[in-house]
C-alpha cells in the first residue's frame, strides 16, 4: 500500500535519475551512492547515515517494479497533495477523494469532483484491483465479508541483525506503532509476508496482510553468499611459499586458525565448517580466500636476498598458457 511520504518524497531525485531510469542504471546509481554514504565509511556522520536511509528507501522502492509502477501512479495523481485533517465543509481537496477511504465516508458521493465509478476505475489498478467496488457481506449482501487492504513496508538491517535476527519498530497506516520480529538469516532484498499486519477489514472479515522488504547494509569485511561468509585474508609472500597457520576472523566470535600449506597461491579458498549463516534451513560456511601480499619496499639487503631467489628457480612463464588459450 502505498505510504503517504509518497506524496512528499521525490525517490527519483533522491538518487539522482530520470523517471524512465533503466533497471541497471538504479542498480548501479544505488550501489554507488550507498558506498558514499555507508555509516561504515562515514562513522559518527548523522547526515550520511540519514542520507543512506534515503537512498535505501528510494532503491527499495523503485527497484521493485510493483511498488515503482504504484508510486509513479501515486505521485501522479497526488501532485504533491497530502492527507491532511482540513475542514469538513471544504471540497475540492485531496482529502475529499480519499475521505471515504480512510474515514468510513459513503463512496457514492461526487466529492472533489470524482464520483463513485471514477474513483473505483482509477483507484482499483494502483491498489492491487481491491477496492470499494467489491461485493462484501458488509456492503452489499453478496458473499462473505472483505477481507482488508494487504499494505508493503520497508527496512534496513545492519549486517549482524540480519544474520542474527531483529525486532524493528514500524508504523501503521492509522499511525499506531507495531513491532515486527525478523528472522535470523534475512539477506537483502528479502521479502517477509506477515499474516494479519495489514489494513483491519471494513466489515468484519480478515486483516490484510503485510509484506516487509529488508535492505541489508553491507559489512566492512564479511559479504554473504548464500548461506556461506566470504572473507579476504592477506598472506605474505613468505607464509604463501613456506606455509603457515594464520588466524581468519568470524562474525561475531573469536578468530580461526587455519592452515595455509605450502606454495598456496593467491585465490585459493580455505573453508571453515559452519561459521557461516545459520537459517531454519540450514548453516553455511566461511570461506576465507587468500591474497597474498606483496612487499611494496625492500631494503637493499633484502633486494639482494630476492634476485638471488629469483636466480635460483626455473625460467618459467606462468603466462605462457593463458596466452596459448587466447590464440585459440
Amino acid at each position: 500500500m502505498a505510504s503517504q511520504d509518497w506524496f512528499d518524497k521525490d525517490f527519483y531525485k533522491v538518487l539522482g535519475v530520470t523517471k524512465d531510469v533503466s533497471d541497471a542504471e538504479l542498480k548501479k546509481t544505488y550501489r554507488k551512492l550507498a558506498r558514499q554514504f555507508h555509516p561504515d565509511s562515514n562513522p559518527g556522520d548523522a547526515k550520511a547515515e540519514s542520507r543512506f536511509k534515503e537512498i535505501s528507501e528510494a532503491h527499495a522502492v523503485l527497484s521493485d517494479p510493483e511498488q515503482r509502477k504504484e508510486y509513479d501512479q501515486v505521485r501522479a495523481m497526488g501532485s504533491g497533495a497530502r492527507f491532511t485533517s482540513g475542514g469538513r465543509g471544504q471540497a475540492g481537496g485531496f482529502e475529499d477523494v480519499f475521505g471515504g477511504m480512510f474515514t468510513g465516508g459513503a463512496q457514492h458521493q461526487q466529492r472533489g469532483g470524482f464520483q463513485s465509478g471514477g474513483f473505483e476505475d482509477i483507484f482499483g489498478g494502483m491498489f492491487g484491483g481491491g477496492g470499494f467496488g467489491q461485493s462484501s457481506g458488509g456492503f452489499r449482501g453478496a458473499g462473505g465479508p472483505m477481507k482488508g487492504r494487504d499494505i508493503t513496508a520497508t527496512t534496513t538491517l545492519d549486517f549482524i541483525s540480519a544474520i542474527n535476527g531483529d525486532t524493528v519498530k514500524l508504523q501503521q497506516p492509522n499511525g499506531r506503532p507495531m513491532n515486527v520480529k525478523i528472522p535470523a538469516g534475512v539477506s537483502d532484498g528479502q521479502k517477509i509476508r506477515l499474516k494479519g499486519k495489514g489494513e483491519p477489514s471494513l466489515d468484519g472479515g480478515e486483516p490484510g496482510d503485510l509484506t516487509l522488504t529488508v535492505t541489508v547494509r553491507k559489512h566492512p569485511v564479511f559479504e554473504r553468499d548464500g548461506n556461506n561468509l566470504r572473507v579476504d585474508v592477506p598472506v605474505t609472500f613468505i607464509e604463501a611459499t613456506q606455509g603457515a597457520t594464520i588466524e581468519v576472523p568470524t562474525l561475531g566470535g573469536d578468530p580461526v586458525k587455519l592452515k595455509v600449506a605450502p606454495g598456496t597461491p593467491s585465490g585459493r579458498v580455505l573453508r571453515v565448517k559452519g561459521r557461516g549463516v545459520a537459517t531454519s534451513k540450514g548453516t553455511g560456511d566461511l570461506l576465507a580466500t587468500v591474497q597474498v601480499v606483496v612487499p611494496s619496499h625492500l631494503s637493499a639487503e633484502a633486494a639482494k636476498h630476492v634476485n638471488a631467489l629469483a636466480k635460483s628457480l626455473p625460467k618459467e612463464n606462468p603466462r605462457d598458457d593463458l596466452i596459448a588459450k587466447a590464440r585459440g
